[in-house]
């Protein structure tokens, strides 16, 4: 077991794992306290439950990218037997939507293929799917853009009134001419990624229950409770009160089932209030891909200057991100991008414009990376190629650049606390870097090998730019058994935040995991702790459930302290009892201290609020402190390269992760492995593919995953470098495990081709191009 003491940031550890091994025991891991239940089969999933007199609902979608409604007639299929209501978004009692956010049902005007025209509420799924055959929609198509590039271009159809920029963020430091002017050697490059779908395994789905008080209980799997509670309420024109979110089992989540959960939650809770049964919603997994949101797509200019010594000089920007037909997140997305498109390397002078654009595509939002993964693309890569160009070493120009002690960022913000070399250091030596290196320089034969490298630094939580509530708050009750009961309103989405909590409980409280029991999210109960996103999970949460945890202590070591007839601050917890620093054999269980605390009424209820330090930050500039820590990791990637095919195997994938402190090494490493599957996906074969609009992959047939088979030998390398301002000195990882798989990748390919690849997915057809110097056919 890892002990922090109080010299952050002068230590740091590194544990190595390799996959596949069994039978190790891992010092400071507990086991999930959620995995019985799934591997079981006990786990209940909202489609597994049931509810009497429960109706069904199906919704009828707009086969047009842009069009107005002119008229909708029900009345043939209000007569198909079975059918309980037709129910259109002028039956919503309150507003389908906030202006440019995405409606719960379009009342007059759709904004692309899939937007929610109508709702069946029926007694069976078939009756419900034959009567949206019967709902005669009068549309008038209008002009739409499908391009982020064209959208901005004056004279676009509009997807709003006003325009279609969404929003623009920048970031300025130095001077950009006069360091381009010191540059004795200039890069220009376009880069595009690609529109992902979030591939979890269970659907979108909801089940709305009308409760004799009247209010409306949601069950669901949603990572946003609390925002989707906010979205329904507005919907059907109730009090957040009235309004109560349970979270379910989540079959995967991954950036998703946040305002799908919530457009989907309110559809149900209306057929629940017009029927007064409970109403079941359960997206097939085509609905799910057409109507759900997706990673936005980007197209990013990048111009970088350099010394031939290799020092960077110059950054210069332009990024545009297809935020689809609604807002949505694409604000907090973009931003994040601005702050991180310069990468982890010191630049003096640097201009970033990061632009959201509505078009007439399917929406956009979070997706594992937030907003990272697109930038660290079209950055690692161009540092991969000014390596080429200058003839160094990718890893010795990152280790030149890259950030140490004391860099400044291109937002301006000194950082500290920075392990970034070290990460670098760790994958070069378990990949054998420079060897392979060399070796993979000079082949011959129809297979090529190559190594490539990423890293990347990303701000912990919600930061300044306004992503949301950045606090949390969790409750404790110790029983007069010792058993504990916590709550907290952080949603368990799979990233395994109640078993870091268990971790936390158990290294202050000093009781066994099996004692601890967890309650499922319900906003009737716990306060609003914001969305379970950007790696905020175990920082954010953790830290909440450190200061309940250790309120309890302090109430029952002074309890503990008067039985014993020592001072409270002389008392120790651990194994499950409560005794005497000096002497631990003079000491009582847990139990019995619990016990003397009910009879004297000592309270040990407890409640821990954490709210993350305030920022300085000029908007108008991109200048301040943007979050209050960082983490750092670095990547390395070992492919093949079928000459003949264009085909690539990823051979071994190594990821070095700063996570302060594994509060669970397991799990530490399922994220960093898991991040790093999703990675590849990204990185070689996952588009969600549109024309116009229409999606044309709808199915798991032809949208792409990797399986096992795809993904190599995945080896995660764990530094641990601790993080003053996280719970027992822990970082977040769930994001930074996916955000620089691509790049690493993509470089590799390039090691192995001796040439430049500057989009992905890398798929066959593209590389095969590339290597026989074909362009794709229009």
């Amino acid at each position: 077991m890892l002990r922090i003491g109080g010299e952050f940031g002068l230590k740091s550890w590194t544990r190595h794992f390799s996959l596949g091994e069994e039978g190790k025991t891992m010092k400071g891991s507990l086991k999930r306290v959620d995995a019985y239940e799934k591997v079981t089969g006990r786990a209940k999933y909202v489609a597994d439950l049931k509810f009497p007199g429960m109706v069904e609902v199906k919704v009828l979608r707009s086969p047009y990218a842009h069009a107005l409604i002119r008229s909708i007639d029900t009345r043939e299929a209000m007569g198909v037997k079975g059918v309980l209501a037709v129910l259109t978004g002028k039956d919503l009692p309150g507003i389908p939507c906030r202006p440019k956010e995405r409606p719960v049902l379009a009342r007059e005007e759709v904004r692309y293929t899939g937007d929610g025209v109508a709702i069946v509420v029926a007694e069976t799924e078939e009756a419900a799917a034959l009567a949206l055959e019967k709902i005669k929609v009068e549309y008038e198509v209008l002009p739409a853009v499908f391009d982020p590039e064209e959208a901005l271009k004056p004279g676009a159809p509009e997807v709003h009134p006003g325009g279609n920029l969404v929003c623009q963020h920048k970031v300025r430091r130095g001077d950009i001419r006069e360091g381009f002017k010191e540059a004795e050697i200039i890069l220009e490059r376009t880069y595009r990624t690609q529109r992902v779908y979030h591939a979890a395994l269970e659907p979108e789905a909801a089940i709305a229950v009308p409760e004799p008080s009247g209010e409306i209980t949601i069950y669901c799997p949603t990572k946003s409770p609390f925002n989707m509670r906010r979205i329904v309420a507005e919907a059907m024109g109730m009090d957040l009160n009235r309004i109560r979110i349970v979270e379910t089992t989540i079959g995967g989540s991954f950036g998703g089932k946040d305002y799908d959960m919530a457009v989907l939650g309110a559809r149900a809770a209306l057929a629940a209030k017009v029927t007064g049964r409970p109403a079941r919603i359960v997206l097939t997994r085509e609905e799910s891909i057409l109507e759900s949101t997706k990673r936005h797509p980007y197209i990013l200019h990048y111009r970088l200057g350099a010394k031939r010594d290799g020092t960077l000089c110059a950054l210069e920007v332009k990024a545009i991100a297809d935020a689809g037909a609604y807002v949505s997140k694409t604000p907090l997305v973009t931003w994040r991008s601005s702050i991180e498109a310069a990468g982890p390397y010191e630049i003096p002078n640097v201009s970033i414009d990061v632009y959201g654009v509505f078009t007439n595509n399917v929406s956009s939002d979070a997706l594992r990376g937030f907003g990272s993964p697109q930038v660290n693309f079209a950055m690692e890569l161009l540092m991969d190629e000014l390596a080429e160009v200058l003839g160094r070493d990718p890893l010795e120009l990152r280790w030149q650049n890259g950030f140490r002690e004391g860099s400044v960022a291109a937002c301006g913000q000194v950082l500290h606390e920075v392990s970034l070399r070290e990460c670098l250091d760790e994958v070069a030596r378990a990949s054998n870097w420079e060897n392979k290196r060399k070796a993979y320089s000079q082949q011959q034969g129809l297979k090529r090998r190559g190594i490539g490298m990423a890293c990347s630094f990303r701000g912990s939580c919600l930061g300044a730019g306004g992503e949301g509530l950045d606090a949390a708050g969790a409750a404790i009750i110790v029983h007069r058994d010792g058993s504990l009961s916590i709550s907290t309103g952080i949603a368990e989405v799979g990233q395994g935040s109640r078993t870091a909590f268990a971790r936390l409980i158990t290294e202050i409280l000093g009781v066994p995991p099996e004692s601890l029991s967890f309650n499922p999210v319900d906003t009737s109960r716990v306060i609003d702790s914001g969305p379970t996103v950007a790696s905020r999970g175990t920082v954010i949460g953790g830290q909440a459930i450190k200061i309940a945890a250790e309120k309890i202590r302090q109430a029952m070591a002074e309890v503990a302290g008067e039985m014993l007839g020592v001072k409270a601050e002389e008392i120790a917890f651990a194994g499950g009892r409560i005794f005497w620093r000096r002497d631990p054999s003079k000491g009582l269980s847990f139990k019995e201290v619990a016990e003397k605390c009910y009879a004297r009424g000592v309270s040990l209820y407890s409640f821990g609020w954490y709210k993350a330090p305030d920022l300085y930050w000029d908007r108008e500039r991109g200048q301040g402190e943007a979050y209050f820590s960082y983490v750092y990791a670095a990547c390395c990637a070992e492919v093949e390269v079928d000459l003949e095919t264009g085909q690539v195997q990823v051979l071994n994938f190594w990821a070095a992760h700063d996570v302060g402190n594994a509060l669970n090494e397991r799990e530490v490493k399922g994220q960093i492995a898991g991040g790093a599957a999703m990675g590849i996906g990204y990185a070689l074969l996952e588009e969600v593919k549109a024309q116009e609009g229409r999606l044309l992959n709808l199915s798991y047939s032809n949208y792409l995953l990797p399986t096992t088979l795809d993904t190599g030998e995945i080896i995660p390398l764990i530094v641990e470098h601790p993080d003053p301002l996280g719970p027992l000195g822990a970082r977040g990882l769930g994001e930074p495990a996916t955000q620089i798989v691509a790049p690493a990748i993509i470089n590799a390919i390039c090691h192995a081709l001796g040439c430049r690849l500057y989009e992905i997915p890398a798929t066959f057809e593209k590389i095969w191009r590339v290597i026989n110097k074909q362009e794709p056919k229009s």
